[in-house]
């Protein structure tokens, strides 16, 4: 599963923590990350790593930091049909420069039926969920009705 993980600066500590949590069942999964989560993620796991004698090796695809384009980059692949699950950790006390992108990549989880979390209870339901683990089909979204529609 191609798995794309969002964090806001106040949740980042928080989202590598959960990734270290479930480090065994997330290692088995592509992870998409914008750029300073990915870098945060990654660097939390390779200290928890060496910490405890091991190598860990995440399949980890850092995109560009969310305000500098990494939000479209991973919406551009949710349109694409390369996301299966989306964790974006926002801040809902602290107000985002780039809040538009914020707000279109939520739209495009919800216009294209993507399971995604808004916060760690959320996220801790959709990994433990037997869909999770015995994969999950999801019914295709059909745009017919939008297509030659006149606004």
């Amino acid at each position: 599963m191609n798995i794309a993980l969002v964090a806001h600066d106040n949740q980042k500590k928080d989202m590598a923590e959960w990734v270290g949590f479930n480090y065994q069942t997330l290692a088995q999964h592509h992870l998409i990350c914008t750029g300073t989560t990915g870098r945060i993620v990654d660097e939390s796991m390779t200290a928890m790593a060496k910490g405890h004698g091991l190598t860990m090796a995440l399949n980890l695809t850092k995109l560009s930091s969310g305000p500098l384009g990494g939000d479209q980059q991973l919406g551009a692949l949710i349109t694409e049909g390369k996301v299966d699950l989306m964790i974006f950790w926002w801040d809902p006390m602290q107000p985002q420069p780039h809040d538009v992108d914020v707000k279109a990549l939520l739209r495009l989880s919800v216009l294209y039926n993507l399971p995604s979390a808004c916060n760690r209870a959320t996220a801790d339901f959709l990994i433990s969920s037997p869909l999770f683990a015995n994969g999950y089909e999801k019914k295709p979204v059909d745009f017919s009705l939008y297509v030659n529609r006149v606004v």
